[in-house]
Order: C-alpha cells, then structure tokens, then sequence
C-alpha cells in the first residue's frame, strides 16, 4: 500500500536477527529468505533503523518517545531468553544454555565472550530433542573442515579446533514419537560422515510402524535404519535416549563448582490406549501428546559438558504495561486475536499461540497475503476488546514455536490485519498525521544513540565479505557491536 509508511527499529546495528543469529552455519538454504527481506528494504516507503534498543537504560529508546509518533506498532521481538530446567546444579561450570552456545558460534554479540570449554572430556550431553538440541549436536560432531567454509564465527572455530567431545547423548522426557525434532534434522544428524549412530533399545518403538501416521512412520523407520556408520568403527558417535527426565546436575567429588554428571528420572506413559478408526490427523495428535510421569526409580550419567535445550521465553520490553500494552507472563507472551491484534490479558479470545524488532507505521491505509482466512474488521475487533492500534507477530505472539516458514505466514496474517483495520478506517487506527521516525530521530539524539540505516548496513556487509573472501568463506561477522560501528566509523 503506497501510502504506507514502515520504520522498523533493531537492538543491533545489523538486520536479519534470528536468521543470521540463529539458524546454523551449515545450513545456508535457510537462510534465503535474507533475499526476499533485502528486497522489502529498497521500498522507498521503508526505513531501517538499527542499533536502537527498546528499553529504559542508557543508549536506548523508551516505548514512551516511540509509540505516540505513529498510527500502528507492531511488536515482533521474538523470545529472547531460554528456558531454565530449575534444577540442582545448573549454575555449575560446563552447563550452559543451547541457546548461548547457538548465539556463540553464530557470532551474536552477547555472547561472544561465552567461552565454552570444549577440552573438558569426552562426553556431552543435550537435554531436550527439538531442532537446537540437534544443532547443538551437529556443530560438536561435524567436521571442522567443513565447518570452517561456513559462515560460523572465527572464535568458534578456534574453540571447536580444541574440541575433545567424542559422544554426544540427546536426552528426552519422552517417547521417540513424541519428540520435537523434524524428519530433515534426524536425517542429517545420521548421515554424518564418520560418526555412528548409537541404536535404540528394544521396544521404543512399535512393532508395526507402518500403521503410523505418515511423519511419525517416517521417523520410525529413519531412526530403525541408523547410520551405516558403526559404532566400533566410528572415532564419534551419538545417541538419543528417551523417557528420562532431569533431576540434578552433579559436581565433581574433587571439584564443587565442575559438572561431573546428570541425575535423570526414568519415565513411563500415563496412558497409550487408543482407537484404531481415529483419522490421521487425531491419531497424530494423540500420539504427540502422550504424557508421561516418573516411575520412581533414577539413573545417572557421566557427562563433562551439559547443554539446556527446553525451549525460549519472550520477555516484556520496559514500558510496556504504561503504554496500556499487556503481556501474559505465565505464557511469556503478547495477548492477541488469532489476526494479530493485541488484546488485554484477561480476554477469552486471547490466542496462546527473533530478534529485537519492533515495527512502527506512520501515516497513510485489499486484503494482503495469500488468500487464506480473511482478518476480521472493525466492528469484530471492537468486540474482541483489541487494544487500539497495537499488534503482535512471530514469537512473542505464538510462543516460541515453529520455523522461519511458519513465522513469516503469522506475520503476512498480521500485516493483512493491519491493512483492514486500515482500509475500514478502523477506530483503532489513527487517522492524524504522525511524524514516525522524523520524530523520534530527534529524541535519539539527545540520548546520544548512534542508529544506523542500511546504508550502514550494506558496508558492514561489505567488509564481512571481504574478510570472508581472505578466508574462503561467505563472510566473518563482527564479533561485536564496537566492531560493527566502527567499520561505518561511527
């Protein structure tokens, strides 16, 4: 819509979050919709503004200064923290958060100081089965020699170079079907070169698995297969372990402060009863959510490296309840409608359903997307309670679920709401003029923040580049926000 203006602010100098911080080196497919986004920022009705942190300490931008300068704001920050287990021990040294690790070797800058130490033994052990928790995986098992042509950060390299970890254990709560992790990733995790596959124990799985629904058949019969890697022939290898849930993580005897091994209850499904004339679709559901409880009885095992691999939270930005903006805090979400719209926390309609960005639209006014479910217009979102001129996408809306794919249709969902509310001169949009970042750039001046546009980008690209080609590489990231500004002489 040619009357609409985007200014859309980032915490880091850089764009692409959860794309360029998150997603592995190794997979660089992912990593393609960077060209559809490079795309959206030549739109002369679009500004970039980066290295502006949302917040109330030094250097950043308060909710207060930022909100009244546009008709619409749209909160797509993502989740931010990672989950804790609450567990004895998990501050010892060698436990370290997926989601830090992931950070370190993507060359985010918060956590370019991570350090871990790779040298401590042979064995690792990753507690939770999604995605990350393989990841985790691969990055310690991988080939150096592969790993260094990606785009993985310098000091990374350096550390995995060092690295002792031999078997790496994928530890899960529960069953091999209920797992988090995708066809794609098992795949890939067992077609390693040169590193084995530990086999299930008997009983896992089913005994027919081809009565199971599609994608659960597929896993069974991927993990059933292995590796052709064996064991006794493999100098690495992996295993995932099933219906153990963790209880405590133990110190060295010599050593109180260093990780010597993880205490797990043993699990057993609460129920597996089922209807053999259940559709698919039930019959997967189902099967996904079997839930499990202790048996009583307990197993511990040595590990030198622990990794917690549970999942994400988003986190309310400062301001955010005084600009009469909620956030659930049991859910760690921004309230919405199913289109989007920011709704107060005790509404019914209230859906349960990464990277630092909150998008704010100045002036201008169909429907978008592909077609799918229309959103709802006024008078539907007068009586949903929507909090006026407020919406919310991605993480910090669903929780932190799905994959890049998923999250950018939520996001086409809530742009659609937006433009309706907008083409049906909704009363939760403002009809006057808003000054958007024009505004707001003189308020960043007087707290001395230097924000950057993609011109500043596209130079700081350029000299990752460029130091990338010295290394035959994509790139090497700045390892900092100093180095990133000061590559723009900032």
């Amino acid at each position: 819509m040619p009357d609409i203006e985007i200014d859309m602010y980032e915490s880091l100098p850089v764009p692409f979050g959860l794309v360029r911080f998150g997603v592995a080196p190794d997979h660089p497919e992912v990593k393609n919709c960077i060209q559809t986004f490079s795309a959206v920022a030549t739109s002369p009705t679009f500004t970039f503004i980066g290295n502006a942190p949302i917040g109330d300490a030094p250097g950043h931008l308060t909710l207060s200064s930022l909100l009244p300068h546009y008709d619409a704001s749209l909160f797509t920050y993502g989740a931010s923290k990672d989950r804790k287990l609450g567990i004895p021990g998990e501050d010892l040294t060698n436990v370290i958060s997926a989601r830090a690790f992931v950070g370190w070797y993507n060359g985010l800058p918060e956590y370019a100081d991570l350090d871990p130490n790779l040298e401590e033994g042979e064995i690792a052990t990753v507690i939770g089965q999604g995605n990350v928790a393989l990841d985790v995986a691969r990055i310690l098992l991988s080939p150096l020699a592969n790993l260094r042509q990606t785009d993985i950060a310098e000091h990374a390299v350096e550390a995995l170079s060092k690295n002792k970890v031999k078997h790496v254990q994928i530890v899960g709560r529960r069953g091999p079907l209920q797992a988090p992790y995708t066809i794609k990733e098992i795949r890939e995790m067992i077609s390693l070169p040169s590193v084995a596959f530990g086999p299930l124990p008997s009983g896992l799985l089913p005994d027919h698995p081809k009565k199971l629904p599609r994608q659960l058949k597929r896993i069974a019969e991927i993990l059933q297969k292995g590796s052709t890697t064996k064991v006794e022939d493999a100098d690495k290898s992996w295993e995932l372990k099933y219906m153990m849930s963790p209880v405590a993580f133990n110190a060295a005897k010599d050593d109180s402060s260093r990780l010597n091994s993880v205490t797990f209850d043993q699990t057993v499904f609460v129920e597996t009863s089922h209807n053999p004339s259940s559709p698919p679709e039930e019959e997967l559901n189902r099967i996904r959510g079997l839930r499990v409880r202790s048996t009583g009885k307990q197993i511990t095992v040595p590990t030198s490296l622990a990794f917690r691999s549970v999942g994400y939270v988003s986190e309310p930005l400062p301001g955010l309840l005084e600009a009469g903006i909620p956030f659930d805090t049991k859910r760690g979400i921004i309230p919405t409608d199913v289109h989007g719209r920011v709704l107060p926390v005790n509404s019914d309609t209230a859906e349960s359903g990464g990277s630092g960005q909150t998008v704010g639209i100045p002036g201008g006014g169909g429907w978008g997307g592909d077609g799918g479910e229309k959103p709802i217009g006024e008078e539907e979102a007068k009586e949903s309670g929507a909090v006026p001129g407020f919406y919310c996408a991605g993480w910090v809306k669903t929780g932190p679920t799905g994959v890049i794919a998923s999250t950018m249709a939520d996001a086409f969902g809530t742009a659609d709401a937006i433009i309706c509310d907008r083409q049906r001169k909704s009363t939760s949009l403002s009809r006057t003029i808003k000054g958007g970042w024009e505004e707001v750039r003189k308020e960043a001046k007087s707290r001395g923040i230097r924000t950057t546009d993609w011109n500043d980008w596209e130079r700081i690209d350029a000299y990752e580049r460029d130091r990338g080609r010295e290394k035959g590489k994509e790139r090497v990231k700045c390892r900092s926000v100093k180095e990133m500004l000061d590559v723009i002489g900032a």
